[in-house]
């Protein structure tokens, strides 16, 4: 039995983080650390199980934890991280990893010296709308893909540190972190050279930027189209993809979030009105087919984590793979700042 000390009880350390551990055989939900006295109680009312920390070097202390898993601001990921690692414990931060390459290569020293485990919460290579992008992939009714299309445009400021530019990182680093482990998971081929655009306005009172588009160009001459926003009253098809012998759209969002913000996240549906739609002309005809979602769960990421540590599996998010996120994101900053593509 693994046991896990949670850092930090916002939304994250508590509906994602502690919900799911709390689910997963092999690993206790051992402690959860955070300076609010009022999530302190409420971390107790939710875990009464639970020690509850209010000192980060305290919870380092306790030779009971095992593993621990890093749900605060972005900009805090690699130095709590790396502290742990060198504590001995095992690590998983929330995505994304941390602020950029620098650091990503710091947090790997940290646990190639220390021999634990280091791993980033990437939960969405679980959805539902993924997994059968993938599928359709598989199954030959695009051919040969050459663009992909996702986004997320919302209308809305978003709040607390998420809205601060220090600790978040800015638009780019919160949903993006997962279309980009997405487009490198997904693409058989290897980045080759990144643009990125952000746009600003001072319609709400946050200095993250309005919109953003990054474009991940392959090796394979396959394009990757990402778009996030929060001033866009109409949204966008989360999924479009064209390969040589159809196509596919998707909108809507994976069904899980809301499932798990009431404690059930095994019953999700999804509303049928928002499967994936293909046209496709494999078969010499075109054919129009509404797909079958394939059903994933975030509860197999940690059933992941139970498994390495408990059976010695082979991890699936990987500390090389986060590498590769964390040198696109450079790449997009460069770009965003200088105007120009720029190289992997």
């Amino acid at each position: 039995m693994i046991n896990a000390a949670v850092v930090g009880y916002g939304y994250s350390g508590r509906a994602f983080q502690s919900y799911l551990i709390s689910l997963t055989e092999g690993i206790n939900l051992y402690a959860i650390s955070t300076r609010d006295t009022e999530r302190q109680a409420e971390a107790k009312s939710h875990y009464p199980d639970a020690k509850i920390f209010a000192d980060f070097d305290e919870m380092l202390g306790d030779d009971q934890v095992d593993l621990v898993v890093i749900a605060t601001p972005h900009d805090s990921h690699a130095d709590l991280a790396v502290r742990a690692m060198d504590a001995g414990k095992h690590v998983v931060t929330d995505k994304i990893m941390c602020m950029n390459a620098r650091e990503a290569r710091q947090m790997i020293a940290a646990s190639e010296r220390n021999e634990v485990m280091l791993s980033v919460f990437h939960n969405r290579r679980w959805d539902w709308d993924y997994l059968t992008i993938r599928k359709a992939i598989e199954d030959g009714l695009l051919g040969e893909p050459y663009l992909y299309q996702v986004a997320i445009m919302r209308y809305g400021s978003p709040g607390r540190w998420r809205g601060d530019m220090a600790s978040s990182g800015g638009i780019l680093y919160d949903w993006p972190a997962h279309f980009v482990d997405q487009a490198l998971q997904l693409v058989d081929s290897s980045p080759d050279r990144v643009f990125c655009h952000l746009a600003y306005r001072d319609t709400w009172e946050t200095d993250i930027g309005n919109y953003g588009t990054v474009t991940i160009h392959y090796a394979n001459d396959v394009i990757y189209q990402i778009e996030i926003g929060n001033l866009a009253a109409v949204e966008k098809p989360r999924w479009y993809v064209c390969g040589d012998q159809g196509a596919l759209i998707k909108y809507g969002l994976d069904p899980q979030e809301p499932y798990m913000r009431e404690g059930r996240i095994l019953e999700a549906e999804e509303d049928p009105e928002i499967r994936a739609r293909v046209t496709t002309h494999v078969s010499g005809e075109q054919e129009e087919r509404i797909l079958e979602s394939v059903r994933g769960s975030w509860t197999s990421y940690y059933a992941n984590i139970s498994d390495v540590l408990n059976n010695g599996a082979e991890l699936v998010v990987t500390p090389d793979q986060m590498m590769t996120v964390m040198r696109v994101y450079d790449a997009a900053m460069e770009s965003a700042e200088t105007g120009e593509v720029v190289r992997l």
